[in-house]
């Protein structure tokens, strides 16, 4: 039914309630139940892990509902019709790009397919190239495999082709849109790096999880209507968009059929990973074909959180200039024209407002913070007023610029 977001700016229909709070805790919530683990004080307000607070898709739930309702969970296949063709629908409608359903692959989850490509296309000691600021879980993938991690910074085109051209650089890891930034990449830009992948024989992992919730005017445009014919793929999930990553499950593109066979062979032979979780392809073949309105209705929601952050910024503090990120609900603000102390407002979010919200230093940039707005616009609202709160104690008490009159 209905209803009226609470804390919106006039009456604004939700027609799908994202402004109703659903309690998630006691649920084995990573985000709400497990918050000590990163912070380590129990029963903060989460702003962290990039879920959502939402109830996904009701054509979801009443897919997933009519799928246990048959009663049997037996072993099951991702290579068939409705999985596969869910796919090509969704990117032919939703991203104008048409998709062979043989160049379809799956996976248990968007990382450990990074993980395996990173093992196909590259050996120990060799160069993966990635943009700073980085999802924390790159650098963790990269190391695990003895690779080496070469950052480059987000808009540095000369350090990214220097870096790319190294004799020992295997591969280029893409967040498409950017993590924790919120980038949308353009046609241009892509276009770009692929022709410096294939001048220097550099494979492409394109993490394009963010990809369906790029804010108008802005438009993703997938490395599967870029790569050609070379060796990439394209790592992804309905599970970022439609909030239902604990079904576990993604799939990937990937352009070269050497590759792919290599790829599924060690997913099958290697991993035993043959039989994929049932209720996840249950939840993207609804989310692909019966789940755009509900996503539309989302993306104005979170453009409207999205929106509130940037005015109550601009309302207590001159100089920051901060404004909504081009794709997602993460919002990436940088703090450094205040001046304060990473730490000391750590401590001050924590100590005294009992927030968590996850530090710039976390994804390498101190002196930014990101703060996650996938929820109803009355947390939302608490979270800034939270960290409104602590920077005007910490810039009155340090005499940084910043503050408005």
């Amino acid at each position: 039914m209905a209803t009226t977001s609470p804390g919106a700016t006039g009456a604004t229909r939700d027609p799908y309630d994202f402004g109703t709070p659903v309690d998630r805790h006691g649920t084995w919530c990573t985000q709400w139940d497990y918050v000590e683990d990163r912070f380590g004080v129990p029963g903060l307000l989460p702003f962290t892990i990039s879920d959502m607070d939402f109830e996904t898709a009701p054509e979801i739930m009443t897919a997933l509902r009519g799928r246990l309702d048959h009663g049997v969970l037996g072993y099951s296949r991702w290579r068939q019709d409705d999985f596969l063709s869910a796919i090509v629908h969704w990117y032919a409608t939703r991203h104008a790009t048409t998709v062979d359903p043989a160049s379809v692959v799956y996976a248990p989850s968007v990382v450990y397919q990074v993980s395996q490509l990173l093992r196909l296309w590259s050996r120990p000691g060799d160069g993966v190239v990635a943009h700073t600021p980085m999802y924390d879980a790159f650098p963790r993938t990269v190391a695990a495999h003895g690779r080496r991690l070469l950052e480059c910074p987000l808009d540095d085109r000369a350090e990214l082709e220097r870096l790319l051209a190294l004799p020992d650089t295997a591969v280029l890891l893409l967040c498409s849109p950017h993590n924790p930034t919120g980038r949308v990449w353009s046609q241009a830009e892509l276009e770009r790096m692929a022709r410096l992948c294939e001048r220097h024989g550099v494979a492409v992992i394109s993490d394009e999880i963010h990809s369906d919730l790029a804010h108008a005017p802005h438009v993703h445009r997938p490395w599967a209507g870029i790569g050609g014919e070379g060796r990439w793929a394209v790592v992804t999930s309905a599970s970022k968009s439609f909030n239902i990553p604990a079904l576990t499950g993604s799939y990937g593109i990937m352009g070269d059929p050497v590759s792919r066979d290599a790829y599924l062979r060690q997913l099958k032979e290697a991993d035993g990973l043959s039989s994929p979780a049932v209720l996840s392809l249950v939840g993207h073949i609804a989310a692909y074909r019966e789940g755009g309105p509900w996503l539309d209705a989302l993306r104005a929601y979170l453009a409207g959180n999205l929106t509130m952050v940037a005015d109550r910024l601009r309302e207590e503090f001159l100089g920051l200039g901060w404004e909504p990120p081009q794709a997602g609900y993460l919002a990436w603000i940088d703090l450094r024209p205040l001046g304060v102390d990473d730490d000391a407002l750590q401590r001050e979010l924590v100590e005294v407002e009992k927030v968590a919200i996850m530090p710039g230093a976390a994804y390498g940039a101190p002196g930014w913070l990101r703060l996650n707005v996938g929820c109803p616009r009355s947390k939302a609202e608490a979270g800034v007023e939270a960290l409104v709160r602590a920077l005007h104690r910490l810039t009155r008490a340090g005499r940084a610029p910043g503050l408005s009159p």
